[in-house]
């Protein structure tokens, strides 16, 4: 393997030397070289594939080429790819978008799955934590995102089922399934977009925050 690498960065290092002496090498020669290498420098291990970092698609590819460039997106293609998520939700399959919260709560406090000593068959957490405040009790947590404490109780929802409330539980529904249909290049996973989450799992978070019972908006 170490061979194979060190085989494939000379090529790679030649072909900078060969681009370079034309002209800046563009995106697309870029994107190619680093294939090349990601190639070379993992493997397959138990249920994860190379092919999960290879084989993205055309909203992680326009974000990624926007972080690279360090700009934001143009607001034309920001919104396109917005609306493209947006129709890519799937909403509740028997209309329930409220779950049990106590779920929702475990389901945001496990960071498992998704790693190559996992078994696919493994039950994913949301590892909400990691990014978010999700009640006062907490005294470690991530703040790459906003807090989630008092989250349905500052928006006013006070049941949940009622149809006042009906516009807070899909954005939430909405945001958790697929964060890029309201911010293109979000930083918060797909969750049920890249199958993170089962459609179950969405309806326990989005209980979490917004059942009044929940510790969330305690």
């Amino acid at each position: 393997m170490k061979k194979k690498i060190q085989f494939v960065l000379t090529g790679i290092a030649a072909a900078l030397l060969v681009v370079g002496c034309a002209s800046a090498p563009s995106v697309a020669e870029l994107n190619e070289l680093t294939n090349k290498i990601v190639k070379a420098s993992f493997r397959d291990e138990g249920f994860v594939k190379v092919d999960r970092v290879l084989n993205t698609d055309e909203t992680n590819r326009a974000c990624s080429e926007a972080d690279v460039a360090g700009k934001p997106l143009d607001e034309k293609t920001a919104k396109a790819i917005e609306e493209m998520n947006l129709k890519a939700i799937k909403w509740p399959s028997d209309g329930k978008f409220i779950g049990d919260w106590k779920q929702g709560e475990a389901i945001a406090q496990s960071g498992r799955g998704l790693t190559w000593t996992d078994k696919a068959t493994d039950v994913n957490g949301g590892n909400c934590y990691n990014c978010h405040q999700i009640s006062k009790e907490e005294i470690s947590f991530g703040t790459i995102g906003p807090s989630l404490y008092n989250y349905g109780k500052i928006r006013g929802v006070t049941d949940p089922n009622s149809p006042e409330s009906k516009p807070i539980v899909e954005y939430t529904w909405g945001k958790i399934w697929n964060s890029k249909a309201y911010n293109a290049c979000s930083n918060m996973p797909r969750a049920g977009h890249m199958g993170i989450l089962s459609e179950a799992q969405v309806r326990h978070v989005v209980g979490l925050l917004l059942d009044p019972k929940s510790p969330v908006n305690q």
